[in-house]
């Protein structure tokens, strides 16, 4: 899975430059991953549509698994307005600052270039401290949520010796799926949203002749405002995530766009259409739209099997969302490796995969730690760090369409200045609400995290300095002319 760069290409290409952590001239240079011999496994290993389009869906979503609380905190109507317009207000901006960025600068890494492209090394290492963070925190989550998915079935796996095998076997295996490559991890993610989807799509066919319109009228008599809006966000979130990988994409430019427009409808049909149906279709008040109520709707539905299956379903969600977050943070690692803010070691690729191997085992290692932790308020600061990190994404799209107009962009959000900063405002007032009604334990952590941050970037500084580790860059310029270049000789086959 390496970017399909020729240097031997007749076209005159520029001599690569290099920079160091604080963006001086340096003379190690790392050579872009295509040119490393290993170009049969890049091109077996790249992703296509299909694939990406479901790993998009797995970063973001794994199905309407956890939409529940939406219902139980304000109500069927309030939850169907939610997951009706919220995409429109949240999930469409960030896909589409996602497109067109991730097409102007197809490497990996995505928002940790983007930042550093637009405000320096600096901005790009915090972009990049705040968004590994989160991922690592929200992928700590399925390991030990699938265990607890599997207790329901084998009560021996709910706590002690059992429990812990599970999580570190799901960890192990899961871990290698990502070594053998993101072509085997993008088909797999299709396989599994194929099995986890398909219960819904039964239960919504067989509620039709249920369902009562007044039912989704109702709303709840004590509406948790909170609850509501962080169980909306948990769920649209992350469509940026996919864009650590965009280095690994066959033709970025023309499959980065569609990919992410149709995971968008596929992701909120996910959502409304299952609501709808179970909340149409059964008498149930919203109190009891707890974590997992969707399996005792279909149960009352269709049947206990269709509860089970709906059972068996989250769990092969959980393994979805688990690979997809996994690949994203490895690969966010290697793209950072690359721009010289990580030593050279988290670039290093395996010889018979061509896949980030060190990212993955340590990114697979944070994971595996977290998952034995309980720790609410550290979840809730991964979430504040999310939003420092949008916030930041958004002010670097806007930045980028001021400051460099001429770059090369294959897909270009089709609106000038002013509708591109009301599309980012209206997310932006979001996410500044969201993080307003934090509590100051929350503030508290970010800031920790964010301060560790900054000194992880500037430890990094001094060791390249003074020569204690090994660090190369793949010059971001460069990268881009020849990824473009490539996609129009491809454009001309």
């Amino acid at each position: 899975m390496t970017r399909e760069i020729h240097h031997g290409d007749a076209s005159p290409n520029p001599k690569p430059k290099t920079k160091n952590v604080d963006g001086d001239a340096a003379a190690v240079v790392l050579p872009l991953p295509a040119g490393d011999g290993h170009g049969k496994a890049a091109a077996r290993n790249k992703l296509s549509l299909v694939p990406l389009i479901f790993l998009i869906f797995f970063e973001v979503a794994g199905g309407p698994y956890g939409a529940e609380p939406a219902v139980q905190s304000a109500g069927p109507l309030f939850a169907l307005l939610g997951f009706l317009i919220f995409p429109f207000i949240w999930a469409i901006p960030e896909s589409l600052v996602t497109a067109e960025l991730s097409t102007a600068m197809p490497g990996n890494g995505g928002f940790v270039v983007w930042a550093d492209r637009a405000f320096g090394p600096f901005t790009g290492s915090l972009m990049g401290t705040w968004k590994y963070i989160s991922g690592a925190i929200n992928g700590a989550a399925f390991p030990a949520l699938c265990a607890d998915y599997l207790a329901r079935v084998i009560p021996a796996v709910a706590d002690g010796g059992p429990r812990v095998a599970t999580i570190v076997t799901f960890n192990v295996a899961l871990s290698f799926l990502n070594y053998t490559g993101l072509s085997v991890v993008g088909w797999s993610a299709v396989a599994l949203g194929i099995a986890s989807l398909s219960p819904f799509v039964l239960m919504s066919g067989i509620a039709l002749p249920k369902i009562r319109p007044h039912r989704w009228g109702v709303t709840a008599g004590e509406k948790d405002w909170k609850l509501f809006f962080n169980t909306l966000f948990w769920n649209l979130n992350y469509w940026d995530s996919v864009s650590t990988m965009a280095g690994e994409v066959d033709n970025p430019g023309k499959t980065f766009p569609t990919a992410l427009l149709s995971s968008v409808a596929m992701t909120s049909l996910g959502y409304l259409l299952p609501l709808m149906a179970a909340t149409g279709a059964i008498d149930a008040p919203p109190e009891n739209w707890g974590n997992g109520f969707f399996a005792d709707a279909a149960g009352t539905i269709a049947g206990s099997w269709l509860k089970y299956w709906i059972e068996v379903g989250a769990v092969l969600s959980s393994i979805g969302l688990y690979s997809a977050t996994l690949s994203s943070a490895a690969f966010q690692l290697l793209g950072m490796a690359d721009l010289g803010l990580l030593p050279r070691v988290f670039a290093l690729r395996s010889p018979i995969f061509n896949t980030p191997w060190v990212s993955i085992v340590v990114t697979s290692l944070i994971t595996l730690g977290m998952s034995f932790l309980s720790f609410n308020n550290i979840v809730a600061a991964a979430n504040f760090l999310y939003s420092l990190g949008m916030l930041l994404e958004f002010a670097t799209f806007i930045w980028l369409r001021i400051k460099r107009p001429e770059m090369a962009r294959p897909y270009r959000v089709p609106l000038g200045l002013p509708g591109n900063i009301v599309l980012c405002l209206v997310p932006s007032g979001f996410l500044v609400f969201v993080m307003a009604i934090a509590g100051w334990k929350v503030y508290a952590i970010s800031a920790i995290f964010t301060a560790a941050g900054a000194g992880v970037y500037h430890l990094m500084k001094f060791c390249k300095a003074r020569g204690f580790l090994k660090f190369g860059t793949v010059d971001g310029e460069e990268m881009m002319y020849e990824r473009h270049q490539q996609e129009s000789r491809n454009d001309g086959v």
